[in-house]
């Protein structure tokens, strides 16, 4: 389907509809998601400490609430082992690493354009001034 249909059939219609990966980019872009689970995917299982020290400006409110989320979602499996003292590991589900190739051809694309999206900005600015 060309653009101009595209954009016709989606016209007035509820944006989830228009653009079916909204959902998606709510869940797995929202501001700490990514690192978490770039960390996970990296660095394997993880206790909480672990991983506030490899994402260093996360509080550890916000990481604990990123954490539920993304378990509640299955991106993320939480091990409780009852020992003394209680340890707590994350990792990354096979859900959450089904995301991989998602983020290895992101990675990919900020290599070769983020260079250009910042010339971009310059230019913008320095022709607003």
């Amino acid at each position: 389907m060309a653009v101009k249909d595209m954009r016709a059939a989606t016209a007035g219609t509820d944006p989830e509809v228009a653009c079916p990966i909204g959902p998606v980019v709510d869940i797995v872009f929202s501001r700490w998601t990514t690192p978490i689970l770039w960390s996970l995917h990296t660095h394997g299982r993880q206790r909480f400490v672990e991983l506030e020290r490899r994402i260093a400006r996360i509080t550890p409110k916000v990481l604990t609430q990123r954490l539920r989320q993304l378990e509640r979602d299955g991106l993320v499996v939480r091990t409780y082992h009852p020992e003394v003292p209680p340890r707590v590991e994350y990792e990354i589900s096979e859900l959450g690493r089904s995301l991989g190739p998602l983020f290895a051809h992101l990675a990919e694309w900020s290599a070769d354009n983020l260079e250009k999206v910042e010339q971009s900005r310059h230019d913008y600015d320095a022709d607003s001034a």
